[in-house]
């Protein structure tokens, strides 16, 4: 069989055909991460925008396997270390009337996602990628859902497509519900599970909580983690649905991966994910550590977000139409309106 054209001649050979696509998207990321420290603003939407003004390399024959590396393979990494932040006793703090409500909230996102996509003509693949990145962590999640449904040529143009919606919203988001929280005089309790349960982003939830002081923002920080916690559930979930449509679109489409016909029903990100809440939550992970491996999940989002910007350009993302953009839309609105009629109920 030719399935192996992206593997020609061993480990080294691939590794030195990643180097130049892989620095480049490093050194994307890095553009990012500085003008986000310098002016403000979303990093991981700089990122994409910076890569998506070097799309003409994704199509050059040295930098397109780093290019490829990153976008997946980094992208994987990422969303597995994701799981250092967390820990069982954050989850257990909540209490049950807290976790309940937010999980009633990201299921019923979920559903909403999937009913409405199919009203608006979309698949149900990208109805359940929408719903996943508004209910559960932004851009993390869109990420994570799209490793383990099926690929086709439009599919990372919709993936970027969310990850760009989600953002933007997320960031209207981060200054527009501390207003509402404000306004309607809500406890740094109530006010934290209203920002930790609704924005998409957790540096955007981070941003909101602390807006409202040290005690809004930290609980606001506990109930998103605990959002972030059920991606794995979600992951496994969509995963399992789609493992039938997936494995002869892999098989077929995706060169090196061609080679690779059976996908395991829970992906090696989220084992990652999984062993390092365990260990993270039984003290056996020293904060430096957890904050380092944080830092380095959050550093390989950013390079996989360069790396998935170089692989699209505007005019595709212009042809997704605007019925994605209404769906993330009334899922954020969905959601938000769901939490805040529990905490009103609730006080």
């Amino acid at each position: 069989m030719s399935a192996d054209p992206a593997q020609p001649e061993g480990a080294l050979q691939r590794l030195l055909q990643c180097l130049p696509g892989t620095a480049l998207s490093a050194v994307i990321a890095m553009a990012a991460t500085l003008v986000s420290h310098l002016h403000g603003g979303p990093q991981l939407l700089y990122a994409l925008f910076f890569g998506v003004a070097f799309h003409y390399l994704s199509a050059d024959a040295k930098t397109r396997p780093g290019i490829e590396f990153c976008a997946r393979t980094v992208l994987r990494l990422g969303v597995g270390l994701l799981g250092a932040r967390i820990t069982a006793s954050q989850i257990v703090g909540l209490g049950w009337s807290t976790a309940a409500i937010v999980i009633v909230a990201v299921v019923s996102t979920l559903l909403c996602g999937v009913f409405l996509g199919r009203r608006l003509g979309l698949n149900r693949a990208q109805s359940v990628l929408s719903g996943g990145a508004v209910a559960i962590c932004g851009a993390s999640a869109a990420l994570a859902i799209s490793a383990v449904l099926p690929r086709n040529k439009d599919s990372e143009r919709f993936t970027l497509m969310v990850v760009v919606t989600v953002t933007v919203l997320s960031t209207v988001a981060m200054v527009v519900y501390p207003l509402i929280a404000r306004l309607l005089q809500l406890p740094p309790e109530l006010a934290g599970l209203f920002l930790g349960g609704t924005i998409h982003d957790v540096a955007q939830v981070v941003g909101a909580g602390f807006m409202l002081g040290q005690e809004t923002g930290d609980y606001a920080t506990i109930v998103k983690l605990f959002r972030v916690s059920m991606l794995a559930v979600v992951v496994v979930v969509v995963a399992s649905l789609f493992k039938r449509q997936r494995a002869p679109e892999g098989a077929a489409g995706e060169g090196a991966a061609g080679a690779q016909p059976r996908q395991a029903l829970v992906p090696w990100f989220l084992w990652v994910f999984v062993v390092l809440v365990i260990v993270n939550s039984v003290g056996a992970v020293p904060v430096e550590i957890q904050a380092g491996l944080s830092d380095v999940s959050r550093g390989c989002l950013v390079v996989a977000i360069a790396a998935l910007g170089m692989k699209t350009s505007f005019k595709q993302l212009a042809r997704a139409g605007w019925r994605p953009f209404a769906l993330l839309l009334v899922e954020t609105l969905w959601m938000a309106g769901f939490v805040l009629a529990a905490i009103l109920l609730r006080g």
